[in-house]
């Protein structure tokens, strides 16, 4: 599979982190601050539309920019998937 030039990425935010998963897509990975609960991990995929966010409760003092790909990684295996709420 190819991948993106980096002059083509999308534009993210600081503090975002950029990853790529087992099979080679590009994800996001950022931190959503919450005002009364636990802040959440949203993993959104860069290069295949396909792919639905992701989204879990973030886990203490994770810092996107120290965590390690193998770790993001896992944390995106971990999450599920983001749906319509009803």
């Amino acid at each position: 599979m190819a991948r993106r030039p980096i002059h083509s990425l999308p534009a993210t935010r600081p503090g975002d982190r950029l990853f790529n998963d087992a099979a080679g897509r590009l994800w996001c990975a950022k931190r959503a601050p919450a005002v009364k609960t636990t802040d959440a991990l949203v993993f959104t995929c860069l290069s295949d539309a396909r792919q639905k966010s992701r989204a879990l409760a973030a886990t203490g003092d994770l810092e996107l920019s120290e965590a390690r790909e193998e770790l993001l990684r896992a944390l995106l295996v971990r999450a599920p998937r983001l749906g319509r709420l009803i």
